[in-house]
């Protein structure tokens, strides 16, 4: 199930081995070998494959993914995905189906106050 309206996407037949590095969203439903930089928000296909390390604002995970994974805001493993892997994010959703082999650390961002300090 792709992302709506992506901003960039790679298909199925595109295979990348380097560094990626975009500001908006993408997604990839093809093989990619190294590093994902990005302050934006990343959705991993039902087809893609990834290796090596991720550093973004969110995720999506459909396919797979074998990488050490930092994530400022949210990674949501979708049914049928599998992540194998170290996880840091401040949160962190698997739906039923979904496979996560690897440690996490969930450390939510503090709340920010919106009236004056008592």
């Amino acid at each position: 199930m792709p992302t709506p309206n992506p901003t960039n996407s790679l298909s199925s037949d595109v295979e990348i081995t380097g560094t990626i590095t975009f500001r908006t969203d993408l997604y990839i439903n093809g093989k990619v070998q190294g590093e994902i930089h990005s302050p934006g928000h990343l959705t991993i296909g039902e087809n893609a494959h990834i290796q090596g390390e991720i550093k973004t604002k969110s995720i999506i995970v459909e396919g797979s993914v074998q990488a050490n994974v930092t994530v400022e805001d949210r990674c949501e493993l979708k049914t049928g995905s599998t992540l194998t892997g170290d996880l840091k994010s401040a949160r962190l959703i698997i739906e039923d189906g979904a496979t996560f082999i690897g440690r996490s650390e969930v450390t939510p961002k503090p709340l920010q106050k919106t009236g004056p300090a008592a």
